[in-house]
């Protein structure tokens, strides 16, 4: 490499430098710092929730997708029929999927070959909101994690970090895929990531998720974590529980009796 082209790359890098500093001072919402939560397992605040979810997978019936079609139907979540532009914010699959990391030594067929239900997972500690330049997703003060689909710039960082697998990408305008459109909640647009919202726009009128309404079986408990008195609180200390991928310490807010 002769002098000149070694000259310029070194200018060229400090210019760089320079200018990320610059931006930095320019956009400030664009810093990395992101706010600091107290863990969800200390002493709660008076008056604070946290919302939850209890699947009962011994009540879930294989067949069965009523919550899967009134949580999409609801949410306009858009059908393109093929999986590479699948979008899905609740889902069925195999134990095998859902709980990757956990034993399969002697479980019995029963328990592995049925289907499970796979949502967001709202979790205390989510790596989804610290991946996010923009904090189009971000922690609620109830731990619904939620999405601002007009700060999204289609990154997919939030999707990297999410080891779950809970997110989708609208590659094509997800209108073209909803044959019949809900008034319930607003249509997204094309480059957007989107996934569960916990049903907030119903907690706020005192309904609860749409999924947990339509389980014929009432498989699916949802309530606030944060209650002792609370109907999913009395069945979480009453029954033996899993998580998904507990320990990568994400702390998720959905848990399954298998």
């Amino acid at each position: 490499m002769n002098e000149d082209r070694r000259s310029f790359i070194k200018k060229a890098g400090i210019g760089i430098l320079a200018g990320i500093g610059s931006a930095a001072g320019l956009f400030p919402a664009l810093s990395l710092e992101k706010t600091v939560f107290p863990a969800w397992d200390e002493k709660p605040e008076p008056g604070k929730h946290r919302w939850g979810m209890l699947i009962d997978t011994r009540k879930c019936s294989g067949n069965c997708r009523e919550c899967v079609a009134a949580c999409h139907f609801t949410h306009n979540v858009p059908d393109f029929g093929n999986r590479k532009d699948e979008v899905k914010w609740i889902w069925k699959s195999s134990y095998e999927n859902v709980f990757p990391t956990a034993s399969r030594q002697f479980q019995s067929p029963e328990v592995t070959e049925r289907p499970y239900v796979a949502l967001c997972n709202h979790c205390a500690e989510p790596p989804c909101t610290k991946a996010c330049p923009t904090e189009a997703t971000f922690r609620r003060w109830d731990g619904i994690v939620s999405m601002d689909y007009h700060r999204c710039i289609g990154c997919r960082f939030c999707m990297a970090a999410c080891p779950y697998g809970s997110r989708s990408f609208n590659w094509r305008d997800p209108r073209e895929g909803i044959k019949l459109a809900s008034t319930d909640y607003p249509t997204r647009m094309q480059g957007v990531v989107e996934k569960c919202n916990f049903c907030s726009e119903r907690l706020v009128k005192g309904l609860d998720p749409a999924c947990v309404e339509a389980c014929p079986e009432q498989a699916l408990v949802f309530g606030d974590l944060n209650d002792p008195s609370s109907e999913i609180r009395k069945l979480l200390e009453s029954n033996e529980t899993m998580q998904r991928k507990p320990e990568l310490g994400t702390k998720p807010s959905v848990f399954y009796i298998i």
